[in-house]
């Protein structure tokens, strides 16, 4: 499968990874359907406590297809992206992430599951934890992500400017990677705060980057009236 042969290719080997998770997910509902109750748990409060049910039809059909969806959606992005021959310079970057946000949600669904057939499992440890790992590794690689309409820091100053976006997505590294590890550590710390600390942190960087990225691209038009 290829899409645009002169920038990027998608071959077997950069596939193989991401099929045999969207196959394990298809497996694991296959398996566990027929041994999940005709209603099942699909949402936990931050304590851990069930808030939410659905039935086993629903929560084995529609995390397979989400998984699936996405997949697609994210192979297709590079194609139909205005700025797509700049996916050449980040494409190994790219399929980290893609493959890491995959991977992500077939643990959250294989935990659920496991749940839902009678184990005990501090869910909200698995999903703070996963949720956590994937800002590490977003983090570790946004710096590497050059200017598109898709993926990474998107504002009017980002998509303006190389300089304006390449030093708000390191900053953001930085920033996603510290939030990561909080992610990680607070369900164990303290349950009751993890969704305000989604929500908070989720403005916070929002809010801090958008005005990073302002301050840089003033200071940028500024530099170049005086040159």
């Amino acid at each position: 499968m290829s899409i645009d042969k002169q920038n990027l290719k998608f071959t077997l080997k950069t596939e193989l990874f991401p099929i045999l998770i969207i196959v394990t997910t298809i497996i694991i509902a296959l398996v566990a359907h027929p041994l999940l109750p005709q209603v099942v748990i699909s949402h936990w409060n931050a304590q851990g406590v069930a808030d939410g049910w659905s039935s086993r039809n629903f929560h084995t059909i529609f995390f397979p297809a989400l998984i699936a969806f996405i997949y697609l959606v994210l192979n297709i992005t590079p194609a139909i992206d205005p700025n797509k021959k700049r996916y050449q310079e980040f494409f190994k970057t790219y399929l980290i992430i893609r493959n890491t946000l995959l991977f992500s949600l077939l643990v959250i669904f294989t935990g659920a599951t496991y749940v839902n057939l009678g184990h005990k499992l501090n869910i909200g440890g698995l999903t703070g934890g996963t949720i956590g790992l994937l800002f590490i590794v977003m983090g570790n690689y946004l710096g590497k992500v050059k200017k598109n309409w898709f993926v990474g820091i998107k504002n009017p100053w980002t998509l303006s400017s190389d300089n304006v976006w390449n030093r708000t997505h390191r900053l953001s590294g930085k920033l996603f990677v510290i939030f990561g590890f909080i992610m990680i550590a607070l369900p164990w710390l303290n349950p009751k705060l993890v969704m305000p600390t989604i929500i908070a942190g989720s403005i916070i960087l929002v809010a801090s980057l958008t005005i990073f990225s302002y301050i840089i691209f003033k200071k940028e038009q500024k530099n170049e009236k005086r040159g």
